[in-house]
């Protein structure tokens, strides 16, 4: 039987002209973007000689033979002596080649005073006077992002197995350590209250490990995540992850190209749209474990594609790899994080807590290991 639609069958008037404005207004956002994105390039061209002032703002990446740092998008390879560290000031000449700076030559160097580098730094040296090779620098990749002492066999062997992405400073590390932290407070606090105490975690995380941009990035839109969890407004936590991620791009809009960037918006976007899904067909898994199980699994449904195309090798047992190591990330970053800081200031007090994560290192170097002689 046919039946008159009623007026509550069609969207009102103030409702079409909200979506009209909303539409109009994203328009205006990515224009800005992709204005921004080009009034700002750097006015190189290829052949040019130049002299760089810059802060270095990611971990130098250490090979054999030299060292590599990023300014103005310009990829920097110096030798491996003076040590830069990130955090400290450069000066450097060169000739613009591409996206590379060729003959470059360092002029000076002014190690960083900033307080919270330094603790850094100190919490890095920490982790590589208390546990052997790759197990320190594999702490200090997962907790800091810290990539400068790592092997360069270790190195290579993370990328084909495709685990690499471990010890960049993601949003894909901030997610977990914030599921990890969901996991034990869930039981302790009502669920809304763990979801508080897990952000202000998150935070801790992100102002220990240096305030580094990609970080950053991952708090801010980890915390938008966690809060519509906690108040219930999933709809309103996508438009909100939106809203920040064009804040961030309108401010600085070559973090479009930056793989922590897009690792923080996909594992966030991941965790807004699967989480609670995933949470439901694991109703099995025992509720200690539920949360920090069901929020690494739902950032990998949308991290794990991302991983396998930038890091450039596609290994068919990544997957189950990274099913192997993964869950032993947050208790890593956890745990030596805590070790650090207390050992920076009483390390007879932080060696043994940080040998509470040798076990974890092992497996995960272990496995890393085994799966090599398989590829």
């Amino acid at each position: 039987m046919f039946t008159k639609p009623t007026r509550t069958d069609f969207p009102s008037i103030k409702d079409a002209n909200f979506v009209c404005r909303e539409f109009w207004l994203w328009i205006l956002v990515i224009f800005l973007i992709i204005f921004r994105l080009y009034s700002v390039r750097p006015p190189y061209k290829d052949n040019d000689k130049i002299r760089l002032t810059a802060r270095v703002s990611s971990e130098p990446l250490v090979f054999s033979d030299q060292q590599r740092i990023t300014i103005e998008r310009l990829k920097i390879y110096l030798p491996l002596y003076p040590e830069i560290n990130y955090g400290d000031t450069v000066v450097v000449e060169g000739v613009v080649s591409g996206d590379k700076l060729k003959s470059p030559k360092l002029v000076k160097i002014f190690e960083s005073q900033n307080f919270l580098f330094r603790v850094r730094n100190k919490i890095i040296n920490f982790y590589k006077r208390s546990l052997p090779e790759p197990h320190s620098s594999l702490i200090a990749g997962v907790t800091l992002g810290s990539k400068s002492a790592l092997p360069e066999k270790f190195w290579a062997d993370l990328k084909k197995t495709g685990t690499a992405h471990v010890v960049v400073a993601s949003g894909m590390n901030v997610t977990l350590v914030a599921g990890f932290l969901m996991g034990i407070l869930v039981g302790i606090l009502e669920r809304k209250k763990a979801i508080l105490a897990a952000l202000a975690g998150v935070w801790v995380y992100a102002l220990l490990a240096g305030f580094e941009a990609p970080i950053i990035r991952a708090a801010v839109m980890g915390s938008v995540a966690f809060s519509a969890q906690a108040f219930g407004k999933l709809s309103s936590a996508s438009r909100a992850l939106l809203i920040s991620a064009a804040i961030m791009l309108l401010i600085y809009p070559f973090w479009i190209y930056d793989l922590g960037f897009i690792l923080s918006f996909v594992a966030t976007a991941s965790l807004i749209l699967f989480e609670a899904k995933v949470r439901r067909l694991i109703y099995f898994v025992p509720s200690i474990f539920k949360e920090g199980f069901s929020t690494s699994l739902a950032a990998q449904i949308g991290v794990a594609p991302i991983i396998f195309l930038a890091f450039g090798q596609f290994n068919p047992l990544s997957p189950l790899i990274n099913a192997l190591v993964l869950w032993t990330v947050p208790m890593m970053t956890v745990i030596g994080m805590l070790a650090g800081v207390i050992g920076v200031i009483f390390p007879i007090l932080g060696r043994p807590i940080l040998l509470l994560a040798y076990p974890m290192t092992l497996w995960f170097v272990t496995i890393i290991g085994m799966s090599i002689i398989g590829i």
